[in-house]
């Protein structure tokens, strides 16, 4: 669309005249991005995200390959992301034990205590 050509627009020729129309591109140092919807949450552990602000608004923009994983019932119900053990989900264990650099077993106690959040999980563990 832009510079015509297959190779695209010089990265520091786009950052000039998007300065000169007033959009602010930002880098943002994101450690997991979570979106939600009502059938399952796109998890993303190692995205690119970038903030752009252009008229008061601000649009954010993540690239990467998220793990797609269904919501639970939140009631108690069972589902296939569950295990035996106090209805953890194994890959959130997995996630808390390694930000945190503890076994599974510490992880899966900081989740059982914090309700399956798993930042509140690796807070404690900090």
């Amino acid at each position: 669309m832009f510079g015509g050509g297959g190779g695209g627009m010089n990265p520091r020729k786009m950052k000039q005249m998007m300065e000169q129309m007033g959009i602010d591109m930002e880098d943002i140092d994101a450690e997991e991005v979570i979106i939600r919807t009502g059938e399952e949450e796109l998890y993303f552990t190692d995205a690119d995200v970038q903030l752009m602000e252009a008229q008061g608004q601000k649009t954010y923009q993540i690239v990467g390959d998220p793990e797609s994983r269904a919501l639970s019932g939140g009631d108690g119900g069972s589902d296939d992301t569950t295990d035996d053990d106090g209805g953890v989900d194994p890959q959130d264990i997995e996630i808390v034990a390694q930000r945190a650099g503890v076994s599974e077993e510490d992880a899966r106690e900081a989740l059982e205590t914090n309700d399956g959040d798993l930042a509140a999980a690796v807070a404690d563990l900090e």
